[in-house]
C-alpha cells in the first residue's frame, strides 16, 4: 500500500480520486492547493504525488518545480483539465517541469492506477 499525496483545489475531485486510490489499495492524504500538499509531503513520508495544474496559492507547475528541485526522485502524475489555455498546454509545461506522468481530466480509473503502479515499481 502506497501513501499518495492528492493535490487539487476541487473538493469532488479530491473526494473521487481518494475514493479511487483507497479501492486501489493505496492511502490517500489530500491537499487543497500546491502550498499545503507541499508542506505536507515535507511532513510526511509520501510515496507519489497527484497534483492538478491550476490551483490557488501555489499551481501545478509551481509544485513541481519546488519538489523536483528538492527531492529530484519524487514521482509525480499531473492532472489537468484544462482551464483557460487547455489541459494539453498545461500538461506539457508539466512534464516538461519533471511530471512523471501527465492526465487530462476526468482522468480513467485503469490508467491512474496503472501509472502508479508502474511508477512505484521503478
Amino acid at each position: 500500500m502506497a501513501r499518495i499525496l492528492i493535490i487539487d483545489d476541487d473538493p469532488e475531485m479530491l473526494e473521487m480520486l481518494s475514493q479511487m486510490l483507497e479501492r486501489g489499495g493505496h492511502d490517500p492524504v489530500t491537499a487543497p492547493d500546491g502550498e499545503a500538499g507541499t508542506r505536507l509531503f515535507r511532513q510526511e513520508k509520501i510515496d507519489l504525488i497527484i497534483t492538478d495544474m491550476v490551483m490557488p496559492e501555489k499551481d501545478g507547475m509551481e509544485t513541481i518545480m519546488e519538489l523536483k528541485s528538492d527531492f529530484p526522485h519524487v514521482k509525480i502524475i499531473a492532472l489537468s483539465g484544462g482551464a483557460k489555455i487547455g489541459p494539453y498546454s498545461y500538461l506539457m509545461m508539466a512534464k516538461r517541469l519533471g511530471a512523471d506522468r501527465i492526465f487530462s481530466k476526468p482522468v480513467k480509473r485503469k490508467e491512474l492506477l496503472a501509472a502508479i503502479d508502474e511508477l512505484l515499481e521503478e
